[in-house]
């Protein structure tokens, strides 16, 4: 467990508000038992097991999936008797032990392969243990759905509710027919019949009631209705009231008898109330999480504080419900930078920034999701001291600053390289010069043992000696000095100014007076605070430009991913409408082919036919050999001679040329060896020098002519 100081350090971190929280999500006793005495453990393996277990509960109520765990009364009391002998459990309770014993048999057939994978830590829960289908079916041997032991639970049972049944039935007819007399007779009232000790009874009008034979069971409060068991019907009433006995007994013998039978599984039972408590209050802390929108940082086992927009839970549940914005936190302590001092104006923040890392880590090792990113990472420390307000004591006759002092004597003589401080003021309450140097003894001191915390202080010597004690790290909390407003952000690496004359000056305090203090404050304190003020609004002023530089780098980022897109696009149309020239160009090819191939028999059957074989010679080198009609058939080739001219030039680099085999144009942007990388639209081709032709456009080649 871990060590607090002082007692209340829980209250005074309002943990115990938490756990009221948590509390409300229980539905178990077992559950809200757990959480009023939450446990805050030291060792990692707790915790993690604890972390996760409520995460994955978190993951499986976000993908809004169904977990069988709607057992909520508490059985302490019925397990407990069945471990002793002789006890007797009645239908009730026997029924509600079926239904616990059927919640966790559904549990376990929930974990099926996939989910014992996907949330294995809280598989652990079950799996140790397992489950008993023989729980149920003892008690379904003996009760119905509707709790009743059943006719055929025994022999003598099945007899007895038998016989129980036809003198029941004979005792109605007879019971009827003595009714219909008296009514007739006009001695009955309007109620006729009624009960009385179990025995059936006739109401009859009081003046009548010597007229009939039977028993005088009373009277009504009136003394005008008298109740009377009809002398035909007495022997059949007793005879009912002693099955009626004889079926209680055997009622109880059976239920002592299941009793028994279940005895062997108590221990079991009582698993299985522990198994859906503590799913319950997994379940709980996991609603309690979505809540507070909280996560699950990275758990390390070392004293370290990294966390990234993190939010005090109460402050930001009630900001919620105010419909406020909470400002985040980030912080980084570790072995370099122990110990922050945060300085600035009151009511700026820097109460609620201690408190806000104290709750935060009593949290997370109690196994609770924190409101914080999930990128932080967060340590594990066995101590924690807090020094918070102003702790007077009239009990012991202790000043504000000698109590102050037996605090810190307990933290200097206590923490260690795994303890947590917080100390809000140190040294206050005394003269600022000797309270000053005590309050730099003190801090030096817990630096020396390695102790990580925070210091909230308005002493300038603390400062200083934060800037240059290595281990310390200077704080501010942000304030807007031209509207006097705190704008509760943590800035670490520069001290804070208190804002005195500032506030004095906005608050419509004489000038004189102001003047008057800041001639009795020492000089290099004056320029200091001065300077401390210009710092940070230079801070805030870089702050800001730096929010609308990274804006305009994601505006840059999202313009030059549209352009690659639109280049994306404009490169595959161009591809597209190369391979469509190709696929026209290829037809043609085909087209021209195929004519050739039909020209070609016809010079054969010529051959045979014709005896003139010269002339049959002069159409075959007509068709093989004139070019000039070949780049007429090519449509494509037609195109590019109506607006490009062939030249009589060497090609080189820049150089406008044709392709001699696809009639394709480009520029020549580059030579290698014997080929060339030719420039079209957008895509670059790699061919042969051999097969390009230097060509001009026909309109240039007009101008320069004249």
């Amino acid at each position: 467990m871990i060590k607090l100081y002082p007692e209340n350090a829980l209250v005074q971190l309002e943990f115990d508000k938490i756990k009221n929280l948590l509390q409300e999500y229980c539905n178990t006793e077992y559950a809200k038992l757990k959480a009023v005495n939450l446990r805050v453990h030291t060792k990692k393996e707790f915790i993690d097991t604890d972390l996760m277990q409520t995460n994955e509960f978190k993951n499986i109520l976000l993908q809004q999936q169904y977990f069988p765990n709607d057992f909520i009364l508490n059985l302490s009391k019925e397990i407990k008797l069945l471990s002793i002998a002789e006890a007797i459990l009645n239908e009730e309770e026997l029924m509600n032990i079926k239904r616990l014993a059927k919640n966790v048999g559904n549990i376990f057939r929930w974990f099926d392969a996939e989910k014992k994978n996907a949330y294995s830590f809280l598989h652990k829960i079950i799996a140790p243990f397992y489950y008993e289908k023989n729980i149920e079916l003892l008690i379904e041997d003996v009760l119905d759905e509707y709790g009743t032991v059943k006719d055929n639970a025994s022999e003598n049972l099945f007899k007895i509710r038998t016989d129980l049944y036809k003198k029941r039935n004979e005792l109605r007819r007879v019971f009827e027919k003595v009714v219909r007399k008296l009514s007739k007779a006009g001695y009955s009232t309007d109620i006729e019949e009624s009960f009385s000790s179990g025995r059936r009874v006739v109401a009859v009008f009081a003046e009548h009631k010597r007229q009939v034979k039977g028993i005088l069971h009373g009277e009504s409060d009136t003394r005008k209705t008298a109740f009377i068991e009809p002398e035909e019907t007495i022997e059949l009433n007793n005879e009912v009231f002693s099955l009626e006995g004889e079926e209680r007994k055997e009622v109880l013998r059976i239920l002592k008898k299941l009793t028994a039978h279940l005895s062997v599984y108590a221990s079991l039972l009582k698993k299985y109330l522990e198994i859906v408590g503590e799913f319950d209050f997994i379940k709980a802390k996991a609603k309690l999480a979505m809540r507070m929108q909280a996560s699950m940082p990275n758990v390390v086992d070392k004293v370290c504080i990294d966390i990234k927009n993190a939010f005090h839970p109460l402050l930001y549940l009630y900001n919620v419900h105010s419909g406020k914005s909470t400002i985040p936190l980030t912080l980084k302590l570790d072995d370099k930078n122990r110990i922050l001092v945060i300085s600035g104006p009151n009511a700026g923040g820097k109460t609620v920034t201690m408190k806000t890392i104290g709750l935060l880590q009593l949290m997370l090792q109690s196994g609770l999701l924190v409101p914080v990113h999930p990128t932080s990472q967060m340590g594990i420390f066995k101590q924690i001291f807090i020094h918070i307000g102003d702790t007077q004591s009239i009990e012991f006759e202790l000043s504000t600053y000698s109590s102050h002092l037996l605090h810190m004597k307990h933290f200097i003589e206590n923490a260690n390289g795994k303890t947590l401080f917080f100390i809000d003021e140190l040294g206050s309450g005394s003269d600022p010069v000797l309270g000053g140097a005590f309050a730099e003894v003190i801090m030096e001191e817990l630096a020396r043992k390695h102790a990580l915390g925070i210091v909230t202080t308005h002493y300038l010597n603390l400062k200083i000696m934060a800037h240059h004690t290595q281990g310390i790290l200077n704080g501010a909390m942000a304030f807007d000095e031209n509207n006097l407003l705190p704008l509760y952000q943590l800035t670490t690496g520069k001290p804070g100014s208190s804002y005195t004359f500032a506030i004095a000056q906005r608050i419509g305090l004489p000038q004189h007076i102001i003047g008057k203090a800041k001639k009795l404050v020492d000089d290099n304190h004056f320029k200091l605070d001065k300077l401390l003020n210009n710092t940070e609004k230079n801070l805030q002023q870089l702050d800001k430009e730096k929010k609308q530089l990274q804006h305009a780098l994601q505006e840059n980022e999202k313009l030059k991913i549209e352009m690659q897109q639109v280049i994306h696009k404009e490169k595959h149309k161009q591809q597209v409408e190369l391979l469509k020239h190709q696929n026209k160009t290829t037809e043609e090819r085909i087209a021209y082919l195929k004519e050739m191939e039909r020209n070609l028999k016809q010079i054969v059957l010529d051959w045979k036919k014709n005896e003139n074989k010269d002339e049959v010679l002069k159409h075959l080198h007509r068709l093989l050999f004139k070019k000039k009609e070949q780049i007429v058939v090519n449509k494509l080739a037609k195109k590019v001679d109506a607006n490009f001219k062939e030249i009589q030039t060497n090609i080189t680099v820049g150089s406008l040329v044709k392709m001699k085999k696809n009639f394709q144009v480009g520029t020549l942007i580059e030579i290698r060896g014997k080929r060339g990388i030719v420039q079209i639209g957008q895509i670059p081709m790699s061919i042969e020098l051999k097969d390009l032709i230097p060509v001009v456009k026909i309109e240039e080649h007009r101008k320069t002519t004249k």
